[in-house]
């Protein structure tokens, strides 16, 4: 087994994750949606790593960059090869900061580069992923391109539309993807033998305990729900407060009642919260008569997220009704609680203290590719600590010592890689 430097191993990592950063659709701040000009100029970027490392790339329907490092004794061009799969997704929010995403697949890629210069192979071979919607920011989808790879597509995303009225499809055929191939991305539950995504924590929990690395348990579940009051637009000035059908206040009571039933469930680690509102016809001396805002709910066991969303719903319609308005519901997106697997998180675990670290074991609040993946084969995380656990904000950071243990561990985990045996 020979010795990491994990400083360099760092190091490489931010200087790659610096070059990423730079690709944006804004020149002030980080931004780089799905399907966008700019997410091809990343992917191109990533495909380019991918080669020097010494894998063979390729680009999938979904725009899912693909670098595959063969297994020891492989023929070109082979088919149903058992893999190791490591991934994580290079979209972002807007307004990012430059690690969440970016940071798992450049530690693929530094530690399949680790195994080429040793000049080693595997008795499995390794696929490193580059997904590009993990985020949902630009279309109504969460993680269509994990899904895709893990057989889960649904067609009707393909209809679903960003502000500007541009469709999943026309997306795809301007990024120069065909949808009749989206099939053929899904990797057979026969090839894959695991998958594992490093990530930062996006969460304060590892810096308060003062350790570089955790091993994930499980991602919360979650659900997002468009929620559409329509109430009576009037002047300001004229309709007594007790006559007004105001859309505005409706919604408002319903975001508190989220926030309460949220705090009723902190056994299930419960949040909810409403980070996008529109309010029509949106003048200063107009009543509000229609507003639509997305209800993100998380927690840690399904029973009770849909115990709470069927609490809000009732609780929603109550506060409408009481105000003289209606109010409809879309919940579009319903990502179920995923569980880690046990065997991978005691390898990954192993890989860390090989180093001399401990990692603690903690849940995911946050939604990953994980998520979409486990309808395909185990999968497993290891969380990095970030700066006060904070993330979606330019303020994200991630030090060079931490990045360096992700990379090692990373390392260490596929020379002691075992899979179960099956059936």
């Amino acid at each position: 087994m020979t010795s990491l430097d994990i400083d360099r191993l760092g190091r490489r990592a931010e200087a790659m994750l610096d070059e990423l950063a730079a690709i944006s659709e804004e020149p002030d701040r980080l931004t780089r949606r799905f399907l966008t000009p700019e997410h091809k100029r990343a992917a191109h970027l990533v495909a380019q790593w991918m080669a020097e490392a010494g894998m063979a790339t390729a680009e999938d329907a979904l725009g899912t960059v693909r670098g595959h490092y063969a297994m020891a004794g492989e023929e070109a061009g082979a088919n149903a090869v058992p893999r190791l799969l490591i991934g994580s997704h290079i979209d972002t929010v807007i307004n990012a900061g430059k690690y969440d995403g970016m940071l798992g697949v450049v530690c693929g890629i530094l530690a399949v580069e680790h195994f080429r210069d040793l000049g080693r192979q595997m008795p499995f071979a390794i696929d490193v992923l580059a997904f590009g919607d993990e985020e949902g920011v630009r279309f109504p989808t969460v993680l269509s391109s994990s899904a895709a790879v893990a057989g889960q597509f649904e067609p009707s995303w393909l209809e679903g539309k960003d502000r500007d009225g541009v469709s999943l499809r026309d997306a795809m055929q301007a990024y120069g993807l065909d949808t009749a191939g989206i099939p053929a991305a899904a990797i057979s539950r026969d090839e894959a033998l695991a998958y594992v995504e490093v990530h930062i924590e996006q969460g304060p929990v590892l810096e308060h305990a003062d350790v570089p690395l955790g091993v994930v348990t499980s991602i919360a579940g979650q659900f997002r729900t468009r929620v559409t009051i329509t109430g009576m637009a009037g002047h300001a000035g004229t309709v007594p407060m007790g006559l007004r059908q105001d859309a505005l206040l409706a919604a408002s009571e319903m975001m508190l009642a989220a926030e309460a039933i949220a705090k009723a469930h902190p056994e299930a680690s419960m949040v909810a919260t409403v980070g996008q509102i529109a309010v029509k016809p949106g003048a200063i001396n107009v009543i509000p008569d229609r507003v639509e805002f997305v209800l993100d709910l998380r927690a840690a066991a399904d029973a009770p997220r849909h115990k709470a969303l069927d609490q809000f719903l009732r609780k929603a319609e109550a506060l409408a009704g009481a105000r003289g308005c209606a109010v409809a519901f879309e919940t579009y997106h319903d990502c179920p609680t995923a569980a880690c697997a046990p065997w991978l998180q005691d390898q990954l675990a192993a890989g860390a203290a090989s180093l001399g670290f401990s990692p603690p074991r903690l849940v995911s609040g946050a939604g990953h590719d994980g998520q979409a993946m486990v309808g395909m084969t185990d999968f497993a995380m290891l969380f990095v600590r970030c700066e006060r656990g904070i993330s979606h904000n330019p303020l994200e950071s991630a030090t060079v010592p931490d990045m360096g243990a992700a990379v090692a561990t990373l390392i260490r985990f596929i020379e002691g890689f075992r899979p179960p045996a099956r059936p």
